[in-house]
């Protein structure tokens, strides 16, 4: 039998009011887990944290953080662990602006780093030690497929997630003797607000629907369709749990088949 249950443990979600972020904290706190989760609106915060899992040890507790500001991750951090140590850690939190290579700025660059990318190293610093002295962890990079296949009007983002499947690949390799693991989810072509938002700007642009937009690039999934935010987050709370105790550095897609890599 494949063990999936989390009672006893307590998870850390980045960015989590919306898309794959809430359903991993929907997921995880259905398992039995007691789950912290941040965003920067309040309103989906509320919201969020309202939801009550089937399972009465489940929990589910919300703040209020802009994890692109340092000061803000600290102190989200320091709420967190006040309230106890942490079994695991996803790393949810990011952004895709689509943008002009050769009119970004450095402080372009260095906003979209920031989000994405350091805001996963400063949680994974704070939270791992932790981690280490119990002997049992779970870090997950949510990352993306652009990390293997950039798109030239999401370079800042593809960069910055494929750094976060190298950060991963690297601490798997540091802290797996201390039974913690660290693996990167590579989302491709998932049903989500961000992708309303992208399709809508290309609609708009291209002088058709929204809908229509959607529907073409579906077509170019093997399976037919856009995947769920519930279906990336069983990839998520699967790793995270006793049953995928010895998958340690993977970086597993869950596109459809939409990759070709070997």
């Amino acid at each position: 039998m494949i063990d999936l249950d989390l009672s006893g443990k307590r998870a850390v979600l980045t960015g989590a009011s919306l898309g794959i972020g809430a359903a991993a904290v929907r997921a995880l706190a259905d398992q039995g887990a007691r789950v912290c989760f941040c965003s920067r609106g309040a309103d989906n915060v509320a919201a969020l944290s309202d939801y009550r899992p089937p399972r009465g040890d489940g929990s589910i507790r919300g703040f209020t953080a802009d994890m692109a500001d340092r000061r803000s991750v600290d102190a989200f951090m320091d709420g967190v662990l006040a309230e106890g140590p942490v079994d695991i850690l996803v790393n949810n939190v990011g952004a895709s602006p689509s943008r002009n290579f050769l009119y970004m700025s450095d402080d372009d660059w260095f906003s979209l780093f920031e989000l994405n990318l350091m805001s996963a190293v400063r949680c994974t610093r704070r939270l791992l030690p932790g981690m280490r002295e119990r002997k049992w962890g779970r870090v997950v990079m949510v990352s993306s497929g652009a990390a293997l296949y950039p798109n030239a009007a999401l370079i800042d983002y593809s960069a910055s997630k494929a750094a976060m499947i190298a950060m991963g690949k690297a601490l798997a390799r540091k802290y797996g003797a201390d039974n913690v693991l660290v693996n990167s989810v590579l989302p491709g072509l998932i049903h989500t607000p961000m992708w309303e938002r992208a399709a809508g700007e290309v609609a708009a642009a291209n002088g058709t629907t929204m809908e229509a937009v959607l529907a073409g690039n579906a077509r170019a999934v093997p399976v037919g369709r856009y995947g769920t935010a519930e279906e990336v987050a069983a990839v998520i709370v699967f790793l995270c749990t006793s049953g995928a105790s010895y998958i340690n550095g993977a970086a597993i897609t869950v596109d459809g088949g939409q990759g070709g890599h070997v």
